[in-house]
């Protein structure tokens, strides 16, 4: 089972974090988007302090950068990292594309197939001649001419964060891998069969698609306790992480057999009754949908994974402190080189 980080923004804490976390053995770290930090700024930073670890964006917001200059972001991160660097996208939601960047959140699943299509077509070098329903280039009747890349051109895997069915299945046609997230072990056929259909649709082996999922881990002996803990959290995520029309996570764990229960986090988040959102959100998500428990159980949990067709994981390790952290993720290695 492999194993990456996840990280929030950047700082020199967490560069130490993660020239630590290379050193440990991480196999990759993974950088997010929201409305604070970029991920790809920090990621030109820690392709200078590091040499191993691949470096990756979790996720980077389509529609907020044309795909031409995502693919120049992207090919000066691969040169800059020697070769390390991934490319994670998503769509990310209405109220962050249309509150935040003032970009109408619509056809996302056409969106994505059109950055990814374009982005090929330029870090293989090719001339960027491409018609598609949202992207004309050039732009017709206008003075454009279809360029090249003036950049060496150089491959960039691309990870699609995906939750809905047919964006799943058109990660399963054209990405090199899956960020998985509301997953449950369980209900794997949910998010998995969809890819593997898209996957086979294309003519392509599913397994050649890197499936990957976030978890937090804390390893403890009071599992009840840190489930409660881990379990509350998502009230936000069920509460707040949507609009009253649109929450892909609460979509996701409606097809998993939890529609009423995120129905009614989410009616009590939006009612102003925080503190009863959380507590109406069940334990067994929590942990669920997160490696928490002794050594034993954490290995346990891992082989779930695997056998549920998991091929790594990028994990939050929870502690209060740097060293804390540290010692949560080393503990996780040595337990993950076992399964």
């Amino acid at each position: 089972m492999r194993i990456g980080i996840a990280v929030g923004g950047v700082d020199a804490e967490v560069i130490d974090f993660v020239r630590e976390a290379e050193r440990l053995g991480a196999e990759s770290v993974w950088v997010p988007e929201a409305w604070g930090h970029d991920a790809l700024t920090p990621l030109g930073a820690l392709a200078a302090t590091t040499g191993r670890i691949a470096l990756a964006s979790g996720v980077v917001q389509l529609g907020t950068r044309t795909p031409a200059m995502l693919a120049m972001s992207a090919l000066s991160l691969q040169h800059l990292s020697g070769g390390r660097f991934r490319l994670g996208v998503g769509v990310s939601g209405p109220q962050v594309m249309e509150g935040w960047h003032g970009v109408r959140f619509d056809r996302p699943v056409q969106r994505t197939r059109e950055t990814i299509e374009i982005l090929r077509l330029v870090t293989a070098g090719e001339r960027l001649v491409y018609d598609g329903e949202i992207h004309r280039l050039p732009l017709p009747g206008g003075e454009g001419r279809a360029l090249r890349v003036a950049a060496p051109p150089a491959p960039v895997p691309v990870y699609v964060a995906a939750l809905g069915p047919r964006n799943l299945r058109l990660t399963g046609e054209l990405a090199d891998g899956w960020l998985g997230n509301s997953f449950l072990c369980p209900t794997a056929h949910v998010f998995l069969d969809e890819i593997r259909a898209g996957a086979e649709a294309a003519g392509r082996d599913p397994a050649e698609i890197d499936i990957t999922v976030g978890v937090s881990c804390e390893i403890t002996d009071e599992v009840e306790a840190a489930g409660r803990r881990h379990a509350a959290g998502f009230a936000f995520t069920f509460g707040a992480m949507g609009s009253s029309r649109s929450n892909f996570y609460n979509a996701a764990l409606t097809r998993q057999g939890y529609g009423d229960v995120v129905a009614e986090v989410e009616r009590l988040w939006r009612a102003g009754d925080r503190d009863a959102a959380r507590r109406a959100v069940p334990v067994e998500l929590g942990l669920g949908m997160n490696l928490i428990g002794p050594p034993a159980e954490i290995r346990r949990r891992l082989v779930e994974y695997r056998d549920a067709g998991v091929d790594m994981l990028r994990v939050t390790p929870v502690g209060e402190t740097l060293d804390d952290r540290l010692a949560v993720l080393g503990h996780l290695l040595d337990i993950a080189r076992t399964v």
